[in-house]
């Protein structure tokens, strides 16, 4: 497609006063297929041509209407718009070759070459289990991680452990009042959480203990050496049960940089503010004024001296500017730390750092389990490790089911499974509210990672079963590619780094997701109403080779979103 894209904006650039690149900005894809595949809008140069745009897409459909294309064959207005319609024959050839040229770089660009983009995402929190809350920070922190680095940027994945602040000095209270050894060793990251909702459960009896943790948290920060030794360990404990989960997604980070890296640099921070003159103290307490920039006040150091958290982001955020020198810095974060973010981007800016602007805040919604909704403090969590295992199990019982004689089941179910769950979340709009459902993510039919699987392994089993293989480039490859179903599967596959690029610049990994969903549909079509294997051997060739770069296209497509394309299922 930006081929055809790029032929379309050289036409047009001379005849509307325009740059090719600002045409290129410009064009869109119809919401109709009969209404043609590339849309130039009229909008834009009413203004300057003073006239309505309807006259003139008919003004450039008159100059246009002698002139051959290479990949469109004919050019219609539509209202404001000047519809583009492919020259199939031409389009298809150039689309598969290209997939074919490319194999499983294809959707790949090289717009970020040299450039940095910082990713923050899963971000758990120390001592607690990694509950499936984290899921959602996970895999679409993840796919945008895969995404930009197709898109040619360096990506550095940043996990932003939850290793510090009050919950430490409770936890260290808690293990101290009635910890137990042997419990420790044998489950750690669980028994920690044990502690934790029963320091909650007796701080109601004993508000004491509040104080407690305060005083413990105090040491922590000052260093205190028995305080660390505790946090060291727990730390230690929590980090080797979460690399269990991380090593079952594919998941690897480049800095495992929690809360606690920012410690030393952030008497820094609180010069910084306070040399810049828009920080002041309130009984004790240092605090900058957001109301005249319509946000709440923020704190960023309490009254006995305790930082909090957006001290530690701005110093986080410094720091990857500082080392990084970042093209984007991510912050994927649930919806719940809108507020949160508004007010350390406008700190930032206050303080003169041109380059937050570079900084955006990735929010999302919700994700509920029909067993309900999640509260660490009160003991309910769903526990990610948990739907993980449920999922592969769920998925080797509908492959045994399905295919008994399956020669390697579990490499299967473990990327049905994983993929079920993954796609769940990222094939929905990041920003909603989610509810999983187990029968809809493990449809076969439905739209899921399922699916779009098994529509890889349909097409893998018939090119193995092929008497022609799909091995040498032919010029004349594509040219019997003719029917309706043909046509809109090649351009089904045209889309592909379209979609990539979108996904990017709206940090929304469903859009791929979603187009997955099409690409198998458009294929299901195609291999309902043209045969394959039975066509006549010059339409045979065509046909494999059509079918080998919606194999490579959805191969490409899913390892963008983490997830596993199986040859067999």
């Amino acid at each position: 497609m930006q081929k055809l894209k790029d032929e379309v904006s050289r036409l047009l650039a001379p005849r509307v006063s325009l740059e090719p690149a600002e045409v290129i900005n410009l064009l869109e894809i119809p919401p109709e297929p009969n209404y043609g595949d590339l849309a130039f809008p009229c909008f834009s140069l009413a203004k300057i041509k003073k006239k309505a745009p309807p006259i003139i897409a008919e003004e450039l459909y008159e100059e246009l209407r002698n002139e051959e294309g290479l990949l469109w064959e004919k050019a219609v207005p539509r209202g404001p718009y000047l519809n583009f319609f492919i020259a199939p024959e031409a389009f298809s050839r150039e689309v598969l070759q290209e997939i074919w040229t490319s194999g499983d770089k294809y959707g790949h660009y090289n717009l970020g070459k040299g450039q940095n983009v910082t990713i923050d995402y899963s971000s758990p929190n120390i001592a607690k289990p990694f509950g499936v809350g984290h899921i959602r920070s996970t895999v679409i922190g993840h796919s945008l991680y895969l995404i930009y680095r197709a898109l040619g940027y360096n990506t550095i994945g940043i996990n932003h452990l939850g290793d510090w602040g009050t919950q430490f000095g409770k936890l260290i209270v808690a293990y101290k009042s009635w910890g137990n050894e042997s419990d420790l060793k044998e489950d750690p990251v669980n028994y920690l959480y044990k502690l934790y909702v029963q320091f909650h459960k007796l701080v109601e009896e004993k508000p004491d203990l509040d104080d407690e943790a305060r005083y413990w948290f105090r040491k922590l920060e000052n260093g205190d050496k028995e305080a660390l030794d505790y946090w060291n360990r727990f730390r230690q404990l929590s980090m080797d049960n979460y690399e269990l989960i991380y090593d079952l997604l594919g998941i690897e980070f480049e800095y495992y940089h929690g809360e606690s890296h920012y410690n030393q640099m952030l008497d820094e921070v609180i010069e910084l503010v306070q040399k810049k003159g828009i920080a002041r103290e309130s009984e004790g307490a240092l605090m900058i004024d957001l109301e005249p920039h319509g946000l709440p006040p923020v704190m960023l150091r309490k009254k006995d001296g305790a930082t909090l958290y957006i001290t530690r982001d701005l110093a986080a955020a410094i720091y990857r500017y500082e080392t990084f020198k970042f093209a984007r810095s991510l912050y994927v974060v649930g919806a719940e730390q809108t507020l949160h973010f508004q007010q350390l981007f406008k700190v930032l800016e206050l303080l003169g750092f041109e380059w937050t602007s570079k900084c955006a805040h990735v929010p999302f919604g919700l994700i509920r389990f029909k067993e309900g909704r999640m509260s660490t403090r009160e003991g309910k969590i769903i526990l990610l490790e948990e739907v993980l295992n449920r999922s592969i199990e769920m998925a080797r019982e509908i492959i045994e089911e399905k295919n008994p004689d399956l020669a390697d089941k579990e490499s299967a179910a473990r990327a049905v499974g994983l993929g079920a769950v993954r796609f769940g979340d990222l094939s929905n709009d990041r920003i909603k509210n989610i509810e999983f459902d187990w029968e809809k993510a493990l449809d076969f039919s439905g739209e899921t990672a399922a699916y779009i699987q098994y529509s890889h392994a349909r097409i893998c089993s018939i090119l193995r079963k092929s008497d022609k293989k799909v091995n040498v480039w032919d010029e004349s490859a594509g040219s019997l590619l003719v029917t309706e179903e043909e046509i809109t599967l090649v351009k089904t596959l045209a889309l592909l780094p379209d979609k990539i690029f979108a996904s990017a610049e709206n940090y929304r990994p469903s859009i791929l997701a979603r187009y997955l969903i099409d690409v198998a549909r458009e294929f299901n079509r195609f291999y309902h109403n043209c045969p394959v294997l039975d066509s006549e051997d010059n339409l045979k060739k065509d046909r494999l080779l059509l079918i080998s770069s919606t194999r490579q296209v959805i191969a490409n497509g899913l390892a963008l979103l983490g997830i596993e394309a199986p040859d067999k299922m």
